[in-house]
């Protein structure tokens, strides 16, 4: 007879998040992660086959928590500029959290590629849906008249997900929010 799960895969899944998110994968040992969760390796490996499979699961929890959040947000609001530039703010605050952990998509495109395809996947397709996202606020902000419309709202919407990408690295390197929030402001000047 098959033994039941003893543990919550989702708080595990969390957890590991956290851990990875702010020691990177490569300094995370599975060690360190059955520590951490409180599990043997042998429920570890049960679960997610292996530190790999812990690491997709992290991704695809951030993904759907964190990240999207951060696209529910743009959703909400009518003042494109104003949601926007809350939402970068946002992102600027949660990524020099805890001494400039960063963005884990980021970090891990950062550590992983090129020899992780399916990391290269999951930070693409986050990508892809807030360049998504992004366009569709900024195409129905432009024909509201709140915005230029010599630029392609995929275009612009492309710009500032590459922005914000250099943005959450550069918060790794100097974790200060005050710093980095002007510059949220000249991006959004592609607005104008």
């Amino acid at each position: 007879m098959a033994r039941t799960r003893a543990f919550d895969t989702e708080a595990a899944v969390r957890k590991a998040m956290e851990l990875f998110w702010s020691r990177g994968y490569e300094a995370t040992s599975v060690r360190d992660l059955t520590r951490h969760l409180g599990l043997g390796q042998g429920s570890l490996y049960a679960a997610f086959g292996d530190k790999d499979g812990l690491y997709r699961a992290a991704l695809e929890y951030y993904r759907s928590s964190l990240a999207a959040d951060a696209l529910s947000s743009l959703e909400q609001g009518t003042d494109a500029r104003a949601v926007i530039r809350a939402m970068l703010v946002e992102r600027i605050r949660i990524a020099v959290g805890e001494g400039g952990r960063g963005c884990l998509a980021v970090n891990a495109v950062c550590e992983r590629l090129p020899e992780d395809a399916a990391t290269r996947r999951t930070v693409r397709d986050m990508q892809d849906a807030s360049r998504n996202a992004l366009a569709e606020v900024l195409g129905a902000a432009a024909a509201r008249g709140e915005i230029t419309t010599r630029h392609d709202p995929y275009t612009l919407a492309g710009f500032l997900v590459t922005f914000l990408n250099g943005l959450l690295v550069s918060s790794k390197i100097t974790p200060d929010a005050p710093g980095l929030e002007p510059l949220v402001e000249v991006a959004l000047t592609a607005l104008d």
